[in-house]
């Protein structure tokens, strides 16, 4: 017959380790990571006793955390989301608030410039005025420089922490792994050889889930309680107690920036374009979806504002009678060879036409036979056997031999911003004046006034030769003749109301409606220190769609600042957005696996009360056996 009070021993034995559990849980309420853990209770083998089986007590068969692992994955998944957005919306609103603010920024700058233009054209002789210009040129200049040098320190700053993310990841990785070697030595040393030691688990629960902040993973569990971690579409970076080591490297192709490579033995693959989540992806992401594109933005605005000015500037005359020189310094595009070519081609790029270039980088390949050259912003490309190749305002042209394989990084714009300077020291080398001049002569009849001529060739050297256009009997035709040399230049030609009339490297337009005998005269302008012909036509590029052929300069920039502004928007509505999602996961995790003091209390007493019980089943059975004794003295 079985004996009472070993059943009530075991009782007491199995709510006595279930009061500890639920202490346990009670003490770890606020410890992170932990989840709590509920003590299984089996009957023991019953036993026969002539006709039954009477059952011999109760075990504990094992502590058991209490988890749902797709709600873990969940949690994990968020985590990777948010951190990730975390990271590219920290430094999208960093880049908004610069191009945005009316102190760095450019726009406030541009129009101050702009502005000094139209003073100085309404007195052009004024010293004052033109030291306006410089001053308010000199500040222009500075904030693309500034601009520049915050988007480098911006790249700078994220190589930085791309390098603590991986040097976190490696420490984690490590100790996941070491906690793996724990937890199957603990598993194999358990007495039934299935148990899991729960506080170690849940330490490694907790640095998966940092690891997940940095980085998204896959885990799969195995048989023997460890787990097996893969990030980047597959690759391995824990396999039970061995962990592979992440590092960054120098881009090839850019060395500028850093790329993510595994350790795979002696050697490293690169990986950086298979890491999705977490805050390294962020960095990456923001890096190549947003700061190249935008610092291209920023110096496409440079060269066109320095080309189109000098320019024009450069077909003025100055208080000095001589030809206006660059008014700004001009960065040349940048040709990086991928450290990896053997050929020994030399690779040169030039700016053939500022208003069509973009604001993307390009790459030049060769396969054995012809060179390509790809725009990689949207994969479009021209190629051919040998140099030079053309596309959107650029030329490559191609020096030695190339090897099979071999690559360029063309970056057209990425110095515009950096590399552009007021190279004019004086104010009389401000050119507002134009070299030529139109006169109409005091013996004509008719209504017809000649507008100022506009310089189409500098170097035309006949550009300073006294013209003279007569109208003939009728006046709908004249000639046009070079005073300077006895020539005629043009006869007959067919009047025609505000056309073009070009010659010696300059147009002019004639207006309204002139009489026989009219005559016109185009001349250099000696002493034209108070024309503001020239100034004019500079100030006329604040309205000329010089950037891409459908932008003003403050349009193109106006259009960078709000598409920057439309990302941040978006990636913080999204953050927002993932931020929910995250706390409704670990909301569900914890209703799960947290631990919730009412329901322990209420365990705890129950505990208590089955406890009591056994307690009482062992004082009844003694007075039971005492009466016994007692009846058979």
């Amino acid at each position: 017959m079985t004996d009472p009070s070993r059943i009530a021993i075991t009782g007491l034995q199995v709510f006595q380790r279930a009061i500890a559990t639920t202490a346990n849980n009670v003490a770890n309420a606020g410890t992170e990571g932990y989840t709590r853990q509920r003590v299984d209770i089996v009957t023991r083998p019953s036993q026969a006793f002539g006709d039954g089986f009477f059952g011999s007590g109760s075990r504990v068969s094992n502590v058991q955390r209490i988890e749902d692992q797709f709600l873990n994955a969940r949690v994990q998944s968020s985590a990777g989301d948010v951190a990730r957005l975390d990271s590219y919306l920290s430094l999208i609103q960093r880049v908004e608030n610069l191009v945005s603010g009316s102190q760095s920024g450019l726009d406030t700058a541009l129009q101050n410039f702009f502005n000094s233009l139209q003073d100085l054209s309404n007195n052009p002789a004024s010293i004052p005025a033109r030291q306006v210009v410089l001053s308010n040129s000199e500040t222009l200049v500075a904030r693309f420089r500034d601009l520049d040098d915050s988007y480098s320190s911006i790249n700078q700053e994220i190589n930085t922490r791309l390098r603590g993310d991986i040097n976190d990841i490696n420490s984690i990785t490590s100790g996941i792994a070491d906690l793996n070697r724990s937890i199957v030595e603990a598993k194999a040393a358990s007495s039934s050889g299935e148990s899991l030691p729960n506080d170690l688990v849940d330490q490694r629960n907790v640095l998966l889930g940092r690891l997940s902040e940095r980085v998204a993973v896959n885990t799969v569990e195995l048989s023997d309680g460890s787990v097996n971690v893969f990030i980047g579409g597959g690759e391995s970076i824990v396999i039970g107690s061995v962990s592979r080591q992440l590092l960054t490297t120098n881009d090839p192709a850019n060395p500028g920036e850093l790329r993510v490579g595994i350790q795979v033995g002696s050697s490293s693959f690169d990986i950086t374009d298979k890491i999705t989540g977490g805050s390294v992806s962020g960095l990456l992401d923001f890096r190549s979806e947003q700061l190249s594109e935008i610092r291209n933005q920023t110096g496409r605005l440079a060269l066109v504002l320095a080309d189109q000015f000098n320019t024009q500037h450069q077909s003025g005359l100055d208080t000095n009678g001589a030809l206006g020189g660059q008014f700004f310094s001009i960065a040349g595009p940048e040709t990086t060879a991928n450290q990896n070519n053997t050929g020994a081609a030399t690779v040169t790029t030039s700016i053939t036409d500022v208003t069509q270039l973009s604001s993307s980088d390009y790459e030049l390949s060769y396969d054995g036979a012809n060179y390509t050259l790809t725009r990689l912003s949207d994969g479009i490309n021209v190629s051919g056997a040998a140099g030079p190749l053309n596309i959107d305002g650029i030329q490559v042209d191609i020096v030695g031999a190339a090897a099979v394989g071999d690559r360029f990084l063309v970056q057209p714009t990425i110095n515009g911003a950096s590399g552009i300077s007021v190279l004019l020291n004086n104010t009389s080398q401000i050119a507002a004046a134009s070299p030529v001049r139109s006169l109409e002569s005091t013996a004509n009849l008719g209504d017809a006034v000649v507008g100022n001529p506009q310089i189409l060739d500098i170097n035309n050297p006949d550009l300073f030769d006294t013209v003279e256009i007569r109208f003939n009997t009728p006046p709908t035709t004249f000639d046009i003749f070079n005073v300077t040399d006895a020539t005629v230049i043009a006869a007959g030609v067919t009047y025609t109301n505000n056309a073009n009339i070009d010659f010696n490297g300059l147009r002019v337009q004639i207006q309204n409606q002139p009489e026989a005998g009219d005559v016109f005269t185009i001349e250099r302008n000696s002493g034209g220190v108070g024309d503001n012909a020239n100034v004019v036509a500079l100030l006329g590029l604040q309205t000329s769609q010089t950037v891409g052929g459908t932008a003003t300069l403050q349009e193109g920039y106006g259009s960078l600042v709000s598409q920057i502004g439309t990302v941040s928007r978006q990636t913080s509505i999204s953050s927002q957005t993932q931020q929910a999602l995250y706390e409704d996961a670990v909301q569900a995790r914890d209703n799960v696996s947290g631990v919730n003091l009412d329901e322990e209390a209420v365990d705890l007493l129950r505990y208590q009360q089955a406890y009591q019980a056994a307690a009482q089943v062992i004082s009844t059975s003694n007075r039971l056996f005492d009466t016994f004794l007692a009846a058979i003295r």
